[in-house]
């Protein structure tokens, strides 16, 4: 058995221009039709929305608008909270509710941070400025430092192992 749906989205305006308005004639077409048409057998729901956003794009709403009535479907009163979080949990977002505790977390956190650095520097001093010959190695992955050290004493045992600046094996 074949299954076939389609979903129909259709709008229709006629704008007569009434002379001695302030409104600019300019501004309108006077004539709009706008019918969108996708196969609904297998749309699933973020491919819903975003047809119903090309649509509501056309009868002129804005992309601030639209999202914030998507949200609001999410976010309004008749939902419950476990729904609320799974979606913040999904999107990585914070409700208002959990403002001070997320706060309160990044304060624990810096002061954590600022114990670190002041026992990094009372222990060893502060990083070094200038790496000098270490510079060179920075660009290098620690797996590309890796195999270039593997590379190094593996050529040193075969005795293959040319010292550049000097010329000496």
């Amino acid at each position: 058995m074949t299954y076939e749906a389609t979903v129909q989205f259709k709008f229709d305006a006629t704008f007569t221009h009434t002379y001695g308005s302030f409104l600019d004639a300019d501004d309108y077409i006077p004539e709009e039709h706008y019918l969108i048409t996708a196969p609904a057998a297998d749309l699933n729901a973020k491919q819903y929305f975003k047809l119903f956003e090309k649509f509501m794009l056309c009868v002129g709403m804005t992309p601030a608008s639209i999202r914030s009535g998507a949200m609001s479907l999410v976010f309004n009163d008749y939902v419950r909270e476990e729904e609320q979080r799974k979606v913040c949990a999904e999107y990585e977002l914070t409700m208002d509710e959990d403002l001070e505790k997320k706060y309160q977390e990044f304060k624990e956190r810096d002061a954590q941070w600022a114990k670190m650095n002041a026992h990094y520097e009372k222990n060893f001093g502060s990083e070094p400025k200038d790496l000098g010959r270490f510079q060179r190695f920075i660009q290098y992955t620690d797996e590309q430092l890796e195999v270039m050290a593997d590379m190094y004493d593996r050529a040193k045992i075969k005795g293959e192992w040319v010292d550049s600046a000097n010329g000496v094996a």
